[in-house]
């Protein structure tokens, strides 16, 4: 995994880390990404490809809010017996509207995202994944309240130290947003893998029947209302170095729960960061996920972000396996 670290010279390093947040939506993105770095539009193609290959970048494509589309989703924390464990996690990968399922250290040692389409029941679906022979008890985590997403890699600088919360941090809107089949069809389009290509966004405006035009005024439509995040590229965590995937959780008093919240989704190391519920044998209602090169970086941001905030009742649950990570796909 690291070997891939190696492959990777300064311009790939600022390519990821820029691509990540923002890619232009423009007809020729490659070129316009060229002439930042003053190199050719055939050299970003080539090292984007590569890194595609290498396995380090997943896709490039829309990101959207799953509430806004009106899907339901929760986090779900499953204790299996671990002789079951794969074969639990097999089952409940087989669920399109599962994301991203992890092995993790804890008594609940299987933790899953579950989104499902407007008017599913996901009760049903999870009471089945909860008859599975080795899974002896679950809880149903929801979002209370959200107070940041987005994975943000950084490539170019070495874990920090002792990280700051730096990063602004807005109110999201969770309200759903009334969605006409024509949506449905560009959200298909738009969360579709960008070719390397010259001219990738022609496809999709092709298929439409549309300008390339037109589909970016879509898309800026799009996430000026919230419904999609950014169109960005997505990478591999551990392909890109860091290793250590943390769930920091955190128990704080209800009256604070706010301001901690806020302070915690400003750390530029803090990727998400939501309110859930608590239950008898679950006491944390933060949650926060950080991601690290190193068990020692993460732990040691733990610490720091404990200090600024004055919440010291948290815990790190290390990811110890990924069962599965891809993007839910909407309206499929």
């Amino acid at each position: 995994m690291q070997a891939n670290q190696q492959q990777l010279d300064e311009i790939d390093k600022k390519l990821l880390n820029e691509i990540q947040w923002v890619f232009p939506l423009v007809d020729r993105p490659y070129l316009e990404i060229a002439n930042r770095y003053s190199i050719s539009e055939q050299d970003v193609m080539r090292r984007i490809k590569a890194l595609k290959e290498m396995g380090l970048i997943r896709q490039i494509n829309a990101i959207f809010d799953t509430r806004r589309l009106g899907y339901k989703s929760a986090l779900v924390a499953f204790a299996v017996r671990p002789d079951k464990l794969d074969q639990v996690a097999d089952r409940v990968n087989e669920h399109p509207g599962v994301s991203h399922n992890y092995e993790r250290n804890h008594e609940y040692n299987m933790w899953f995202t579950l989104a499902v389409p407007p008017g599913s029941d996901m009760k049903k679906d999870l009471d089945r994944m909860a008859a599975l022979d080795g899974v002896i008890k679950y809880r149903v985590l929801p979002t209370l309240k959200l107070y940041k997403i987005g994975v943000r890699l950084d490539m170019v600088n070495d874990d920090a130290e002792k990280p700051k919360p730096t990063d602004e941090v807005k109110e999201m809107n969770p309200e759903k947003v009334q969605l006409t089949e024509r949506d449905k069809e560009f959200i298909r389009e738009l969360q579709k893998d960008l070719a390397v290509v010259q001219e990738p966004f022609k496809e999709a405006a092709d298929n439409l029947g549309i300008t390339t035009g037109e589909l970016f005024a879509k898309a800026k439509e799009y996430e000026s209302t919230g419904i999609m995040r950014r169109f960005a590229a997505i990478l591999r965590h551990r392909d890109a170095g860091f290793v250590a995937n943390g769930m920091v959780v955190w128990n704080v008093p209800e009256d604070k729960i706010d301001e901690v919240g806020f302070k915690l989704a400003a750390f530029p190391q803090v990727s998400h960061c939501y309110r859930r519920p608590v239950y008898p044998d679950w006491r944390f209602n933060l949650f926060s996920m950080v991601h690290a090169r190193s068990l020692e970086a993460a732990e040691k941001m733990a610490v720091e972000m404990s200090k600024t905030i004055g919440i010291n009742d948290y815990k790190i649950l290390f990811s110890s396996r990924e069962f599965k990570k891809e993007r839910v796909k909407y309206f499929v």
